[in-house]
């Protein structure tokens, strides 16, 4: 039998290798910024174009890199910021693994032109595909420009599975501020299709958040500040007022590096336990210090993905210090005695005697006397005790004639859980009122879409401030909202909307923009038809403690009913389980 194990070719493992580092043009564009920083630039520009598909480039004020350095920088594994196993836990640099250069060549074509302050002239380089073309001598200044054109050009399945541009150009522009945003002493510009949308100035961090995202977010931060021996902690919380129920301006850095931890947003997420409702997040840009010794940026080839030595011990210091600036800066509420007569306490007077206080106690009481004073059997009952104590399956509605189930009030009970339980055929129906309104909600919405949507003028306009992703985001789908009843103008850091669809409630429309703006960072406005009546569902539905008397929940039910009973909401979750009671007999 013939070998059959091979060495692959370069270009092959090449574009394999580029495949970890290199997953859209953000990627490009977060490897680019950051070896600009890494060359210690004061003033970098970022200039895209179709979302970075045909055109990413960056241009810094840096050091700039010799001939050989410049040619060396795009082979795998060359790097000048490590050289032993040793020196990985000693990183300050953005970059260390030297794959970045080498990985965005293998699937673009690259050019080069870069040159040191005591050189007299520059280099100037040209890759295609990761070949060498030509290095040639320039005239060109100190600093770096890399030319990233035609991105994934000989890869083009990759290619295929780019999203619209305009979801590419929020994904640049997120990584664009989480840059900025950990540099706040470097001038950034950001140019898109030949139009500025963002200039930078250098500043502070207070600056440059407001800069990215609108100074009315100024009133809305508490600064944070915990130093100890081993780790620093600084920058901003946002007031409990300003949480959202979608992800927005929630920011980790460590040693100015962008990452992602679920573990320290917990953290953050307890230290506001009581002060805002269940499922909305709160804002942060939270910066901590450490010696590189006690962390390892080695774990992914995105980088943003840290293992923390003493993770436990930074989870408490977060939440401390949270909890300590909302206390600081009067967000906690304090008791105001002065204002409750019962909280009022007085000391015992000298000339009077300590009476021991007393409880009195019904000594005739008997709570079994009365049938009324036991439980009601809707208290008794609880959904994880019925599934676990009779051991019923569930079953698939296919194997039930659901059409046929019709309710009334004295049918219906409800549980402790806010669903609902009735009995037909010898089955128990545990019904979801919250996911079923869901369903004929965004039954509706498809069926209203495809006809003439009501709208309704205001009489006052909502406001909502906005910054620079939010407004392009908006502007990306601004007629496809036009066309769904929605109407709205966005002028500088303030979106103003003027009507409404008439099926939304007026309370709702901020919460249906703050799901849309979530839902755009990765669906496109071509999906939006689909994704927007998912979000009229979301924020429209009636929650499960609401539905608090049967006649509430019976109109919607029979809605249901008419649209044919889906087994799952749009969401994917059951509307409904079927349980078999066996018979025993």
């Amino acid at each position: 039998m013939p070998d059959i194990i091979h060495l692959l070719p370069d270009n092959v493992s090449n574009q394999i290798a580029a495949g970890e580092v290199v997953q859209r043009p953000s990627s490009v564009v977060k490897e680019l910024l950051e070896n600009a920083i890494d060359a210690k630039a004061s003033q970098i520009q970022l200039i895209i174009k179709e979302a970075g598909r045909n055109l990413i480039q960056v241009v810094d004020n840096g050091i700039g890199m010799s001939v050989t350095d410049a040619r060396m920088s795009f082979e795998r594994h060359a790097t000048s910021k490590i050289k032993t196993t040793e020196d990985i836990f000693h990183i300050y640099t953005k970059g260390f693994r030297g794959e970045a250069l080498a990985s965005i060549a293998a699937v673009s074509q690259v050019e080069l032109k870069t040159r040191k302050e005591e050189d007299e002239i520059g280099t100037h380089i040209i890759i295609d595909g990761g070949d060498l073309i030509s290095q040639v001598p320039i005239n060109t200044k100190v600093g770096s420009s890399f030319q990233i054109k035609n991105l994934f050009f000989n890869v083009p399945a990759r290619r295929k599975f780019l999203k619209s541009n305009s979801v590419e150009f929020r994904h640049v522009l997120d990584e664009f501020h989480r840059v900025a945003l950990a540099h706040e002493n470097i001038q950034f510009q950001l140019f898109n299709n030949d139009e500025e949308i963002l200039r930078l100035r250098s500043g502070n961090l207070m600056q440059r958040i407001s800069e990215i995202f609108g100074r009315k977010i100024q009133n809305q931060l508490i600064p944070i500040s915990e130093q100890l021996d081993w780790i620093k902690l600084g920058g901003f919380i946002g007031k409990p007022e300003s949480a959202k129920k979608a992800r927005g301006e929630q920011f980790f850095f460590v040693n100015h590096r962008f990452f992602r931890s679920s573990y320290l947003n917990k953290a953050v997420q307890d230290a506001f336990e009581g002060l805002i409702p269940s499922r909305f997040l709160p804002s942060f840009f939270l910066y901590i210090d450490i010696n590189p010794e006690r962390i390892d940026v080695n774990i992914h080839p995105t980088k943003t993905e840290v293992k923390f030595e003493d993770e436990a011990s930074i989870y408490a210091l977060l939440r401390t210090a949270i909890k300590k600036s909302l206390g600081v800066y009067n967000v906690v509420p304090s008791l105001d005695f002065d204002q409750n007569p019962d909280w009022n306490f007085s000391l015992a007077k000298k000339d009077k005697p300590i009476v021991e206080p007393k409880i009195n106690i019904n000594s005739s009481y008997n709570p079994f006397d009365k049938v009324s004073n036991r439980p009601s059997q809707a208290e008794k009952i609880n959904l994880n005790e019925l599934y676990a104590s009779s051991r019923q399956e569930i079953l698939t509605s296919d194997l039930f004639d659901l059409p046929s189930l019709s309710i009334d009030e004295s049918s219906l009970l409800r549980l402790s859980n806010g669903r609902w339980l009735t009995e037909k055929d010898s089955n128990l129906w545990i019904l979801d009122p919250y996911r079923i309104h869901q369903t004929v909600l965004y039954e509706n919405q498809l069926k209203n879409s495809e006809g003439n949507i009501l709208s309704q003028q205001l009489l006052f306009p909502i406001e909502r401030p906005v910054y620079d992703l939010e407004k392009e985001k908006l502007d990306s789908i601004k007629t496809a909202l036009f066309a769904e009843g929605l109407d709205m103008e966005v002028e500088k850091d303030l979106l103003t909307i003027t009507a409404i669809p008439t099926d939304i409630p007026h309370e709702k429309i901020l919460d249906l923009i703050d799901n849309l703006l979530s839902e755009l960072s990765e669906h496109s406005e071509e999906e939006f038809s689909i994704f927007f009546s998912k979000t009229v569902s979301k924020v429209s539905a009636r929650k499960r403690t609401e539905f608090i008397h049967s006649p509430q929940f019976l109109p919607i039910w029979e809605s249901f009913i008419a649209l044919g009973c889906s087994k799952l909401n749009p969401f994917g979750k059951k509307n409904y389980e079927i349980i078999n009671i066996p018979n025993f007999d």
